[in-house]
């Protein structure tokens, strides 16, 4: 059942992303100010925006139905998980209300990642940032631009707003435990705030490994690759300091690989601690 979650995110995804994409369709702009302006299509168009946010809702809530059917039939009853780093609630798969909250924010969880990626991408892009980083502002808009002090502020702010926001509905669905104090639940929501930094350490191990690759195998001419050796190289900045090429072999993407995981794992470490000592 974790599989086909899993990929119904993704169908749910990539319907969000036509949804945001369907805006930059120069065809469908009616703007004869433009050359562009006067074509047309050849046919009526099929599909407005906002039919894919009704599919992504239908989606969502047939999903959950479905978990609802066939989970609560299972022996023992099945529970989905949401994994937030330092806390993993449990859904009980006996009550629709809690399997349509368990989609939406299942849905939400992969949302966030993806928005973390690129703005990640967004930080490391550097002042000159490559051809494709235009991908990366079509999808992040305006915070594209902001400074980069308040990119590095967002992942934490944002994160304890939504599992603040979330954790009310969560624990009246008795999810998880119920609230103690207002002060109580805004420190949890700080700590897994600051668990968002952990969702970088994929992107930013992928693109190192990527960099790694491409340096000894030639993988021809493409500009995302060009794109993959400058990010790659603006997070391998802090390392130039050290010696790490010998001969021909640069050991700085191998060490880099290492300082990401091995830095994620003792975050991760230090927030369950951290998370632990919180009154309960």
């Amino acid at each position: 059942m974790g599989l086909v979650d899993f990929i119904l995110n993704l169908a749910g995804l990539l319907l969000w992303l036509n949804w945001r994409s369907l805006r930059f369709d120069p065809l469908g702009k009616r703007t004869p100010a433009t050359l562009i302006g006067t074509l047309r299509r050849a046919e009526p168009p099929r599909m407005r925006r906002w039919h894919l946010l009704v599919v992504l809702a239908g989606l969502l809530l047939l999903r959950a139905g479905i978990y609802w059917q066939i989970g609560s039939a299972t022996k023992p009853v099945w529970a989905g998980t949401l994994n937030l780093g330092v806390v993993v609630p449990a859904f009980v798969s006996n009550s629709f209300l809690r399997m349509a909250l368990f989609s939406c924010l299942s849905f939400g969880v992969t949302l966030g990642v993806y928005y973390l990626w690129l703005l990640f991408l967004s930080i490391v892009a550097g002042a000159d940032p490559p051809p494709f980083h235009r991908l990366v502002r079509m999808q992040l808009g305006g915070i594209d631009g902001w400074p980069r002090w308040l990119k590095w502020c967002l992942p934490p702010l944002l994160t304890a707003g939504c599992w603040w926001l979330a954790s009310w509905p969560l624990a009246g669905l008795q999810v998880i435990p119920p609230l103690i104090s207002p002060a109580h639940r805004l420190e949890e929501a700080l700590v897994i705030g600051l668990g968002s930094y952990l969702a970088w350490k994929y992107i930013a191990g992928v693109l190192l490994t990527l960099h790694l690759l491409n340096t000894y195998i030639y993988f021809g001419k493409h500009p995302i690759w060009d794109c993959v050796n400058a990010t790659a190289r603006n997070l391998l900045a802090p390392l130039h300091l050290v010696p790490l090429r010998v001969g021909r072999v640069d050991f700085a993407p191998v060490v880099g690989i290492v300082l990401v995981f091995l830095l994620a794992e003792l975050g991760g470490r230090g927030l369950a601690v951290l998370y632990e000592k919180l009154p309960f």
